[in-house]
């Protein structure tokens, strides 16, 4: 049993064994049924067009000759039946393409997430959440730090000179003022203008204002008119 065994093990490496056919990965499962759609679409296109051409025939055969026009009826509804026919299978062909599509878009998405899982997982592995911690700590207590040291660059201690701001104001009020007075005394005086000569024609007297008569005087005038009148 043991020889028949290696002798089939021999014939078949000579006169070749039946090989495995590689599984049909979804994309060219969809490439196929692709191409079948487009085929059964152009038979499609092709009955349609003898059904026309039948359905003319049927007319045009109907008050000439009855029995050629029967024929035309009788090969219009076969290719009907084709069309038929063809219609159920693209659209089980349709769906199938559909349901391949749906399900290597799934599969791709999947694989993608399992990559980006696996990335993630290896990115946390030399990760550790108390380090984090530790880590944070760290760079708030070393800017701390470094505030501290802009401050004290900033307030420099030693440098003063005992000098008061409150006189050092005053001194340059002072000489702001003084620079003021300077350019007011230089300032130009403004031109004046000269004025006309006075007429050298004497003028008019004007008539004396008779004196006011006093109140009393007035009353005893208007006494006189009335008993004038009288």
């Amino acid at each position: 049993m043991k020889r028949n065994g290696k002798k089939m093990s021999l014939f078949g490496k000579i006169f070749g064994g039946k090989k495995q056919e590689a599984p049909t990965t979804p994309q060219d499962a969809i490439q196929k049924l692709r191409e079948t759609e487009e085929m059964l679409q152009k038979k499609q296109d092709f009955l349609e067009k003898k059904v026309n051409d039948e359905k003319a025939n049927a007319v045009k055969y109907g008050t000439k000759n009855k029995r050629m026009a029967l024929q035309a009826l009788n090969r219009k509804r076969q290719f009907e039946k084709q069309l038929n026919h063809i219609d159920g299978v693209l659209n089980t062909i349709e769906f199938q393409r559909e349901a391949l599509e749906n399900a290597s878009t799934n599969a791709e998405v999947l694989n993608v997430m399992g990559q980006a899982s696996k990335a993630l997982k290896t990115a946390h592995n030399n990760m550790d959440i108390d380090q984090v911690h530790d880590l944070m700590e760290d760079i708030a207590e070393q800017q701390e730090v470094a505030n501290e040291i802009a401050e004290a660059i900033s307030n420099p201690v030693g440098f003063h000179t005992g000098v008061d701001e409150d006189d050092l104001m005053a001194e340059l009020e002072a000489l702001e003022q003084e620079e003021l007075d300077k350019q007011l005394l230089d300032a130009n005086p403004a031109p004046i203008a000269n004025l006309p000569d006075a007429p050298s024609i004497a003028l008019p007297s004007l008539p004396a204002r008779p004196a006011r008569v006093p109140a009393a005087a007035d009353k005893d005038l208007e006494d006189l008119e009335s008993w004038a009148n009288a």
